[in-house]
């Protein structure tokens, strides 16, 4: 990642070869009529003594979020270049704008090593440490690259970037640097957590590469290998487990800083390729599933996170891993499984696992008493049925942690929409047979029904929630700040919760 610092330093006299400003989309919407320029630009179009609206209108610019026009300077500033950054209507900009303008700001800085950018005083209403979290967090998540498996990928030559701000607001935004730098690090690392190809993280690799990543971090580690599994009763992850050559591991991460007075325990599915088991996916259906262990690399970036800046609350990331193959060993289709609590599951759908090995890990988690608990998993085709590839699934059934992880959500731009857990509309079709429960009861409700069989191995204490990102933890088409891959989703979601709750 680039290195970024906050500076009081006029834009105009930054030497940076390339200056970022914003402009607002017309507020009369109409093309013809001049974008309304931010602050920042004003300043620098003045000391450049050149009428930068009347060339935004010669080129046809229309401001929308994200549009970028290059302007060159003639001399007339020690930067060569312009790049107006496009803020979309006034009325409607937030922090995702800025996001999403700081993004836009480091693609069109690509071939160059250094970027000067005043777009943090764009908005006169938002908070300025909120405002230049948001706009590093986009350039920093905008200038990602997973390039490690590219005999020849373009070089990206950004390597430094500063923000320029008020005076008065120099210190909060150094801080808020630095927050954005931690949790776009925490994003970056679940992004190549799930872009890396399945063959180089299967599950005892995964979990040695993720005791690797956070080895110097105040982090206790501590993984659990079959032998562990079996002796302690993970019949969930072990079933699911079994079919592949690689045996299964659950992580446990604590981070426990002196004082804490609060315990988050955060749950990750981590299948880490999934072929369906003996229900086999068709093959088209597979291109993908290198991500359902998105969950598992979505906790493990948020404790890296958590560490790196210092939160004053007690967490442990629990990363269930397992791969799900076919094979003369793996779990059969109505074979009964014993979970780590005792509850007895029989097998409908060996392409249901990602809830079995939650299930488990959710009784280890209920074990350690925190003080609330919240999973996430890619776990459900139903939740991209419901709410497609942008908006994630949150179920929950404590209103208030419910509400909180929402507001993060629209904080981080992260949407989330919240299901019932209906248990009294469906939690009979859970239950079981021939055993305690099932773990498949049809197409219909797929989402709430994961959710009903995960709460029942959640301890009736404690405010639990379920983040479904099964739709939202992979883009096929760049978006914004997104790179086509992995987008890390629930990470920024969950650093803003634990920051702010």
């Amino acid at each position: 990642m680039p290195t970024v610092e906050a500076t009081t330093r006029p834009l105009a006299d930054s030497d940076a070869p390339l200056l970022a400003v914003g402009a607002f989309a017309p507020a009369s919407g109409e093309r013809s009529d001049p974008p309304e320029l931010a602050a920042d630009a004003s300043a620098v179009a003045e000391a450049a003594g050149f009428d930068l609206g009347a060339e935004l209108v010669a080129a046809g610019f229309d401001g929308s979020v994200g549009a970028t026009l290059r302007v060159p300077t003639r001399g007339s500033l020690p930067a060569a270049t312009l790049l107006i950054v496009g803020l979309g209507p006034r009325a409607d900009a937030g922090t995702d704008t800025l996001r999403r303008a700081g993004a836009a700001a480091a693609l069109g800085a690509e071939r160059v090593d250094r970027l000067a950018v005043g777009l943090s005083e764009v908005l006169d209403d938002l908070d300025a440490a909120d405002a230049v979290q948001a706009l590093v967090e986009g350039v920093l998540l905008g200038s990602y690259r997973f390039s490690t498996y590219q005999s020849d990928a373009p070089p990206f030559e950004l390597e430094t970037v500063a923000v320029h701000v008020a005076d008065a607001a120099q210190d909060a935004a150094q801080q808020a640097v630095e927050v954005a730098r931690a949790t776009a690090g925490a994003g970056t690392l679940a992004r190549d957590l799930i872009n890396t190809p399945p063959q180089d993280k299967r599950p005892p690799a995964l979990a040695d590469r993720v005791a690797a990543q956070v080895a110097d971090l105040p982090i206790e580690v501590r993984v659990l290998d079959e032998a562990a599994l079996e002796e302690g009763g993970y019949g969930g992850i072990l079933g699911v487990g079994q079919g592949s050559s690689e045996p299964p591991r659950l992580v446990e991460l604590t981070y426990a800083p002196e004082g804490a007075e609060r315990h988050i325990a955060l749950v990750g599915k981590g299948i880490t390729f999934d072929t369906g088991g003996i229900s086999l996916k068709p093959s088209t259906a597979m291109e993908t599933m290198k991500t359902d262990m998105g969950g598992a690399a979505t906790v493990a970036a948020v404790i890296q996170g958590a560490a790196q800046l210092g939160l004053p609350v007690k967490v442990t990331a629990i990363l269930a891993l397992a791969e799900n193959m076919p094979s003369g060993t793996a779990t059969r289709v109505s074979d009964v499984l014993t979970m780590k609590d005792g509850t007895t599951v029989e097998v409908i759908n060996t392409d249901a696992e990602g809830r079995l090995v939650l299930g488990d890990a959710l009784v280890h988690a209920s074990e350690l008493e925190p003080d609330a608990i919240v999973d996430v998993a890619t776990l459900t085709g139903a939740a991209v049925v419901a709410l497609g590839d942008r908006i994630s699934v949150l179920i929950a059934d404590d209103d208030d942690l419910a509400d909180a992880l929402l507001a993060a959500g629209t904080t981080a731009g992260e949407p989330s929409w919240r299901l019932p857990l209906a248990a009294d509309e469906y939690g009979d079709r859970i239950e079981g047979a021939i055993a305690d429960l099932k773990n498949s009861g049809g197409r219909e409700a797929g989402t709430i029904f994961a959710g009903l069989f995960l709460h029942r191995f959640v301890a009736e204490d404690i405010p639990w929630a379920h983040l479904d990102i099964a739709g939202t933890a992979w883009t096929s088409s760049e978006r914004g700040y997104l790179s086509k891959g992995a987008t890390g989703v629930s990470v920024r979601t969950l650093l803003q919760w634990l920051r702010t709750s």
